[in-house]
Parts: C-alpha cells; structure tokens; sequence
C-alpha cells in the first residue's frame, strides 16, 4: 500500500494544478470584466455622477467578491505546480515564481479593496461620490491592477514558461506564448484596456494542458482516476 502513495501522488498532482488553474482563470475573467465595466477607466464626471446606477454597483460588487477566491485557487495553482515540477526544479526561478506569485496575489487584493473604496463612496441613498475621491480611488485601483499585480503576473509567467522550457514540462509552442504573454502584461496593459485578460487565458490554456497530459499519463500507466 505505502510503496502506491508516491506514484498516486505524482500523477494527482497535475490534475489538482490542472482544476485550480481553470477555476482561478475563470474568477480572475469574470472578475477583470465586471470591474472594467463597473469602473471604466478614465473615466469623467459624467461617469462619477452615474455611479449611483444600481447595475454598476452590482457589477462592481460581484468583482469584488469574486476577487478573494481568485486569489486562494491561485495559490494552489502555484503550489501544485511546484509540486509537479519537483526536486528537479530550477531554485533560483522557483524562487522567481512563487515570489512573484505571492506579490501578485496580494497586489490584487490591494487594487480591490481600492475598488471597494470607490463603490463605499456611492452612498446608499443614491448620491455619487466626490470628483477626486472618485478620482483617487478609480486610479489606484488600476494603477494597483494594470501597473503592479500584471507586471509580477509577467514574472510569473515567465519564470514558468522557462522551467516549463528546460524542464519539458510545457510543450516549445506554449512557452512561446508565455514569453508573448509575459511580453504583452509587462509593456502594454498598462495602456491597452482589457490586454490584462491575456494572463487567465494564459492561465486556461496552461491548465488545460495539464489536464490533458495528466490523462494521458493515467491510461499510459493504467492509474485509476
């Protein structure tokens, strides 16, 4: 039974990084859309004053409590894939990466507890917030999200798609993405709106690789599910 757990273990590994990764993909989406279209970058006094509109103010709500769960099936991204790549792992890049996912785990919380203080200015009596509360509040938050959490996500995504590269991990065609992927959050989210999303669709296709592998893996060796 005991000489069973290892083996189990290694091929379970993939499949747990492989669903956490799809789930955090998914809440991160969801939650960049509902924030892009409750806060729209940018945007003027008019915006500001139509802020009292209930539907923003949902949109913006559902983001943020969708935020938090992206965060914790990120982590577990990040451990089960260190836990694939095993002893074999290059230290100084697996340093890189978890560091790197760690700074960009609690950068987004930073810049949804500032959206959070945007949305608490619209007060439930309908009025809308001040012009440079609003101000504020609206470009730390993408401040926060375009020009920090999505440059320590280049990191990460870099630093993977180099160990993926030495280690074999990930196929040659995906880690040219990740280097494009890295390449796009490092110089043009911070100007282009919407380019973050390149990160979670990073994400998906890695996961789904995963997955994939990982069932090849089971009917190779004959594993049960």
């Amino acid at each position: 039974m005991q000489g069973n757990r290892p083996g189990q273990q290694t091929l379970e590994t993939p499949r747990a990084a492989g669903l956490a990764g799809i789930v955090f993909a998914l809440l991160l989406a969801a939650a960049i859309v509902l924030i892009r279209l409750g806060i729209p970058e940018g945007a003027d006094a008019a915006t500001a004053q139509g802020f009292t509109d209930s539907a923003r103010r949902d949109a913006v709500r559902a983001a943020l409590a969708l935020v938090p769960f992206a965060g914790i099936f990120f982590l577990w991204f990040v451990g089960a894939l260190r836990s694939h790549v095993g002893q074999a792992e290059d230290k100084f890049l697996a340093t890189v990466l978890l560091g790197s996912g760690l700074v960009f785990t609690a950068t987004m919380f930073g810049a949804a507890a500032a959206a959070g203080s945007v949305l608490a200015l619209a007060h439930p009596t309908g009025t809308s917030p001040g012009l440079s509360a609003w101000d504020f509040g609206r470009d730390f938050a993408y401040t926060l999200m375009t020009g920090y959490a999505m440059r320590m996500a280049a990191v990460f995504v870099c630093s993977m798609s180099v160990i993926g590269h030495r280690m074999g991990v990930l196929p040659r065609w995906m880690s040219v993405v990740g280097f494009l992927t890295a390449l796009t959050l490092l110089f043009v989210s911070s100007n282009v709106p919407w380019a973050e999303l390149v990160f979670p669709a990073w994400s998906l296709v890695v996961s789904v690789h995963i997955l994939l592998a990982s069932g090849r893996t089971r009917r190779r060796t004959g594993a049960p599910a």
